[in-house]
């Protein structure tokens, strides 16, 4: 394996991989194997920092969840494979968990979850009831209500992922990723994130849209 890029993070993470597996037989093997793949060179956005963000935001919304422990593991896997040209990143980022987590003695049925939350963070509409799933996915989205400078930094990283796709396309592209979440009748399902996040996440996301509109 390539040396891992530095981050200031990076023993931080894998101490807080190791716990989340319970401190299973080579859990640092497979915790480097995860950040190598965060930090690989086409990310611009879902890099390392995000992953850190995720965790963080998990942390902050753990009550809410069933096993927030699950939803770690998730986190760690639900950008793990991320090309910006493709949109099987959450299944091909989902079975990778399926086969990573048996061999850190992580049961079928824990196993079963955590590729489930991954495979949701394609939507990120979890069912009523689904609290392991909104955590995951207030944690993932909860980018969206960062003030305007740290959104519009997360805007133009987005972007940069996808420097091969034309302005017009991108713009066109992108504008309907944000019509569909303003159109959902909640961007958070946990109470902490609904009070805390949403009304500033719809704000930001209806200034994005009218500065594509104009083609800023």
């Amino acid at each position: 394996m390539a040396p891992l890029p530095e981050h200031p993070a990076h023993d931080d993470l894998r101490h807080r991989w190791a716990s989340a597996v319970h401190d299973a037989p080579h859990a640092y093997r497979y915790a480097d194997d995860l950040l190598a793949r965060w930090a690989e060179p086409q990310r611009r956005y879902h890099t390392t920092d995000h992953l850190v963000a995720v965790l963080d935001r998990v942390d902050e919304l753990a009550a809410y969840a069933e096993d927030p422990d699950l939803v770690r593991l998730a986190a760690w896997f639900h950008d793990a494979v991320y090309l910006p040209e493709r949109s099987t990143n959450e299944e091909r980022s989902a079975r990778l968990a399926e086969r990573a987590l048996p061999e850190l003695d992580i049961d079928a049925a824990r196993t079963a979850e955590v590729a489930r939350l991954v495979r949701l963070t394609r939507t990120h509409d979890p069912a009523e009831g689904d609290r392991n799933g909104a955590v995951l996915c207030d944690a993932d989205l909860a980018v969206l209500a960062a003030a305007p400078d740290a959104y519009a930094a997360y805007a133009a990283a987005v972007r940069e992922e996808y420097g091969f796709v034309p302005d017009d396309a991108f713009r066109e592209g992108r504008a309907a990723v944000l019509r569909r979440l303003l159109g959902l009748p909640r961007l958070f399902r946990t109470p902490h994130a609904a009070r805390a996040w949403e009304d500033r996440a719809r704000q930001n996301l209806t200034t994005e849209l009218k500065l594509l509109a104009t083609g800023a």
